[in-house]
């Protein structure tokens, strides 16, 4: 009785685990929308940090502390969208995503280090170093752009 509980439950737990991986691989379309949302929210939260690094909007420090910390959350997310199955659908991502697997993984890299720098010196206040690393942030975004999306 106790070994065919056990086959059972064994069973049960590959069969649910074999059904988690086929759910959370998607569709295509549905992967490509997932990651331009999350890039949507970046902008939402990052948009501001570069009016204030650029003078457009006054600086606030509690704002881009906090908008760091959204973005170093945000960073993490789009990434695993990137899958394969989705370089023919319809999106700005260029091929060499997928030619070149190493160069765009390093390009991530580079961007959750910028931000990780940012969540750091935001917590300091210090206005000019904060800006100063927006930028870094910025230039980090432009050269996954230049590199792997089509022109805006």
């Amino acid at each position: 009785m106790y070994k065919k509980l056990l086959s059972a439950g064994v069973a049960l737990a590959l069969g649910a685990g074999y059904t988690l991986t086929a759910f959370s691989q998607g569709k295509p379309e549905t992967l490509v929308k997932q990651r331009q949302a999350v890039m949507t929210l970046h902008w939402k939260y990052f948009g501001p940090l570069v009016a204030m690094e650029r003078g457009r909007a006054p600086y606030d420090a509690a704002v881009a502390a906090r908008n760091a910390g959204y973005l170093e959350t945000l960073g993490k997310m789009p990434w695993t969208d990137f899958d394969p199955s989705t370089k023919n659908a319809k999106s700005p991502a260029l091929p060499a995503i997928f030619t070149e697997p190493a160069k765009f993984k390093q390009a991530q890299e580079q961007y959750l280090g910028e931000i990780a720098k940012l969540v750091t010196v935001s917590k300091t206040g210090d206005e000019a170093s904060v800006k100063a690393q927006i930028g870094a942030v910025n230039k980090s975004c432009g050269n996954c752009h230049d590199n792997f999306r089509e022109p805006f």
